[in-house]
């Protein structure tokens, strides 16, 4: 074995530069997007703000985000990643900025913070795309599932623990204003990052597009919504997913802080012990998918690792013990994130590089589709049957859609016929080396 072969699977990206500054700017840019939530949420609570304030604030950055994503994603097939990337960070740090400056002065008002947070929501939708569709052509294809665990670390780790862990404590030294000014300098520093690294060719011939500007974005959404439609992978693990969400994420959202002060006693404490254990059983299942091989039966086991994954829930609504309910949130977040990390590094290996942008905003709209409709029906509900009748079936249905879904979409031939681990065959085209010449994977050519 060389020294080479003895570096761990997961930290196999990291011998490369390119992707160490991606990282550094990703750990940056998500820092201060924790740090953001808290501070905006705090700024809020020492306006007076009510409750309402408060969803005014959430729903400026959810509608940003979801009119933005599928255009980024036509832009990530279009425009060089990299500099997609650094407009969108200088464009949140004007953001945190403009935040910064207005409450030192003393002016900022709610509908200032909802403006903001409308704008950071479009940079999001910018972002991902992007971020997802750069990734392939910086690492070789059989680094990409270290690189999505890696990340799937660094969300939990820095955007939900030191983000707001760091906002807190500048807060408790001056207040929400140089929460801000800090998260602004983080900003400046990822742009910083992302502009001492090359530029990457778009993995698409644009000389063949002769439309207009205008007229070929809604064109580039026909055909990224046609492929969707006509990849049964793709299209059976999309209605898979958008039917969990409305499933799971209400009670998970909006149900589970009343479970956990009615059934337990506990108080913000207890709840904030609770999301934890589901962010750290999700650094866990993307660290474990990052040091492991694709499985050959992917498809197979990451729809079930979703499914199963939520049975859990089913007792959360009957336990009266808070270590019950940490111990199932922990095993809800491990499988869940280890099926994530496998579904994104799917998408960079089997989706033609010049529709991955697309497919990757179409992907994150889709799971964003049913999400409020999921947390607007959780709470009715729960209040007409019971908490636990509503977490037991959340628990309950989860692994029969699972179990429906291989069942009528037949997943399993598609997945022999596309290994995505230990190819025998050397002049398969994937990820990086899809690059140079705009050619689509191997396992995608037939389709034209």
């Amino acid at each position: 074995m060389t020294r080479r072969d003895r570096v761990p699977r997961a930290l196999r990206p990291f011998r490369l530069g390119q992707y160490r500054l991606l990282v550094g700017a990703l750990a940056a840019s998500l820092l201060s997007a924790g740090a953001w939530l808290v501070a905006a949420v705090w700024q809020v609570v020492e306006l007076g703000g009510t409750p309402v304030d408060l969803s005014l604030v959430a729903v400026g950055s959810s509608l940003g985000l979801v009119i933005a994503v599928l255009f980024g994603g036509v832009a990530a097939d279009r425009i060089p990643q990299r500099r997609i990337l650094i407009a969108v960070e200088v464009l949140r740090g004007a953001a945190f900025t403009a935040a910064a400056v207005l409450a030192a002065i003393g002016v900022i008002e709610v509908w200032h913070l909802a403006a903001l947070s409308f704008v950071l929501g479009v940079a999001d939708g910018f972002f991902y795309p992007a971020y997802s569709a750069w990734l392939p052509s910086i690492l070789p294809a059989e680094q990409l599932l270290a690189a999505n665990g890696i990340e799937g670390v660094l969300r939990p780790a820095v955007m939900q623990a030191a983000g707001p862990a760091l906002a807190s404590a500048l807060i408790a030294v001056q207040g929400p204003w140089l929460a801000f000014a800090i998260v602004g300098v983080l900003q400046a520093a990822a742009v910083t990052v992302l502009a001492a690294m090359r530029t990457t060719p778009v993995r698409r011939d644009l000389d063949a597009i002769d439309s207009h500007p205008v007229r070929q974005v809604f064109i580039d959404l026909r055909d990224g919504f046609a492929y969707l439609i006509s990849t049964r992978w793709l299209l059976a693990t999309l209605v898979f997913s958008i039917v969990l969400v409305l499933v799971i994420m209400g009670p998970i959202e909006v149900l589970l802080p009343f479970a956990v002060k009615d059934q337990t006693g506990g108080g913000a404490g207890a709840f904030a012990l609770a999301l934890a254990a589901f962010g750290c059983g999700g650094a866990v299942g993307s660290l474990t998918a990052a040091s492991m091989r694709i499985p050959r039966r992917y498809l197979t086991l990451m729809i079930l690792a979703w499914g199963f994954g939520c049975l859990p829930l089913a007792i959360i609504g009957y336990t009266s013990w808070l270590w019950v309910m940490v111990v199932a949130l922990f095993v809800v977040g491990l499988l869940f994130d280890w099926a994530q990390v496998l579904w994104g590094t799917l998408l960079q290996r089997r989706v033609p590089p010049a529709m991955l942008g697309r497919v990757s905003s179409l992907d994150f709209f889709v799971s964003l589709a049913l999400m409020p409709v999921s947390m607007a029906i959780a709470g009715p509900i729960g209040e007409a049957v019971g908490l636990a009748a509503a977490f037991l079936f959340a628990g309950l249905v989860s692994p029969l859609l699972a179990l429906a879904t291989l069942a009528v979409a037949r997943l399993g031939r598609d997945e022999l016929a596309h290994p995505l681990d230990g190819h025998p065959d050397a002049s398969i085209v994937t990820g990086a080396e899809a690059a140079a010449g705009f050619e689509p994977p191997a396992d995608e050519r037939q389709r034209g």
